[in-house]
């Protein structure tokens, strides 16, 4: 990746953001650090410089100066000015004892410059004055020990900032460059899936964090994208295919009308078939509509408490009669209520779409039964038959749109009722199986608890 492209990046931008904020923390926190070792190293400086001056000035009497002078002069031998300072003075600026000469000094503590007291060098000097009845009584100490540990403190500070500067920029390069691919990664399987390469996938590094998270999502789209377009193609493939045999009925019964009318005839019956054929196939894409709305997801703003078990009592109500009719049984075991919240109108007609679904294509003496139970967390809802069934290489291609078996073709119907059913079960967040019920045929509408409003 080139080092421009790279500036623009986001992830980069983040990096160096995060870099400079971590070098800022660490000068102010490193600049705190100082300044609280400086004040604690004067003021231990201060304490022993107090702790000095208490131990000479307590060797002084007014009228005995020899103790006083000869524990000064004792200090003052043990070391140079560069290090301490030891001075007594009288009134007119004469040195009693000590190994340097000051001015008289107000009392207490200061910081002094050396030629302040007359001494060479640079370092400064922390000192005490107290007064010792008409004398003044000097104490100091050199900053030069404190000053060469600061120091010491300093370089190691700035060499720890060095190294935090390059460890933060050499880092956020690092993660920068690294999440930059992964970026990339998901820009060319977006570009890929807009130039038609939809079987084009983001591939995943396993760890599980967010942009693998984000991919994962991305993914789920393409598949559900690339499931939809070859659903369009399969339907586009299967209108053509099932909507030109009863077109051209319709046209060849238009054409017979039109010769049986020029020779006179009464053409009646003929216009009669041909709108016949015509209301099926504006019947058929009236469903397909219906099934493209459902799919949209527009119906939700209609979503209210509903009770399954009414739904079942009522289309147990309404069909009963039309299975007897055709020497069928149609029974609704013990029902068990259960709230959803949903479309009421729909779950009506999916599960009038299953029974009629059984009544049409099951021969005389079937036993069509309505049930619901709970397993674990879901609630099924259940439309069987002991009927001839559905293959099972057959099962999941019956929920096309206009798929119809071959048994099936001679039978009325679009081929639409059980892709309506799916788009139903779809929007309510529901899983639709086709089963084995030995003999026959048995749909399981599954539907979550935590669906329930309850």
């Amino acid at each position: 990746m080139r080092l421009a492209s790279l500036r623009r990046s986001t992830p980069f931008r983040l990096a160096m953001t995060f870099g400079v904020l971590f070098i800022v923390t660490f000068v102010i926190s490193g600049a705190i650090m100082y300044h609280m070792l400086r004040s604690n190293l004067v003021h231990e400086m201060d304490t022993s410089l107090h702790e000095m001056n208490s131990v000479i000035a307590s060797t002084y009497a007014p009228d005995d100066m020899e103790d006083l002078v000869a524990t000064l002069n004792s200090y003052a031998n043990l070391q140079t000015t560069k290090d301490g300072l030891y001075s007594l003075v009288d009134p007119k600026g004469t040195r009693l004892a000590g190994n340097f000469t000051t001015s008289r000094i107000p009392p207490g503590i200061h910081t002094i410059m050396p030629q302040d007291l007359g001494l060479p060098g640079s370092e400064r000097f922390r000192i005490e004055v107290t007064e010792l009845g008409p004398n003044l009584l000097v104490v100091g100490e050199s900053f030069a020990d404190m000053d060469v540990l600061l120091r010491m403190v300093l370089a190691s500070l700035a060499w720890a900032a060095l190294l935090v500067v390059i460890a933060a920029l050499g880092g956020g390069i690092f993660l920068a460059t690294r999440a930059q691919r992964r970026l990339d990664a998901v820009a060319r399987t977006m570009v890929d899936a807009s130039n038609g390469r939809l079987e084009s996938r983001i591939p995943l590094q396993g760890r599980n964090d967010d942009l693998d998270v984000v991919s994962m999502q991305i993914n789920n789209a393409l598949d559900r994208l690339s499931g939809l377009v070859e659903s369009m193609r399969q339907v586009s493939v299967d209108i053509a295919h099932e909507l030109k045999t009863p077109l051209n009925r319709m046209k060849m019964t238009l054409d017979d009308a039109i010769r049986y009318a020029s020779e006179g005839h009464d053409v009646s019956h003929l216009l009669t078939d041909a709108r016949m054929e015509s209301d099926q196939i504006n019947a058929t894409f009236e469903a397909l509509l219906r099934i493209s709305q459902i799919e949209a997801g527009a119906r939700r703003q209609r979503f209210e408490k509903v009770d399954l078990a009414e739904i079942l009592t009522f289309v147990e109500e309404v069909y009963a009669n039309v299975a007897e009719d055709s020497g069928q049984r149609l029974e609704l075991l013990t029902p068990l209520s259960f709230l959803i919240f949903g479309d009421k109108e729909l779950l009506t007609q999916m599960v009038v779409n299953l029974v009629e679904n059984a009544i049409t294509h099951c021969p005389t003496g079937t036993r069509i039964e309505m049930s619901l139970r709970r397993q674990r967390d879901e609630t099924i809802l259940r439309v069987s038959d002991n009927g001839p069934g559905i293959p099972a290489g057959e099962r999941n291609k019956v929920f096309r749109r206009l798929y119809r078996l071959d048994q099936s073709r001679t039978t009325p119907g679009s081929g639409l009722g059980l892709s309506l059913v799916r788009a139903i079960a779809d929007l309510h967040s529901a899983h639709i199986t086709l089963a084995d019920n030995a003999p026959g045929l048995a749909v399981n509408v599954s539907f979550r608890r935590d669906q329930a409003s309850l």
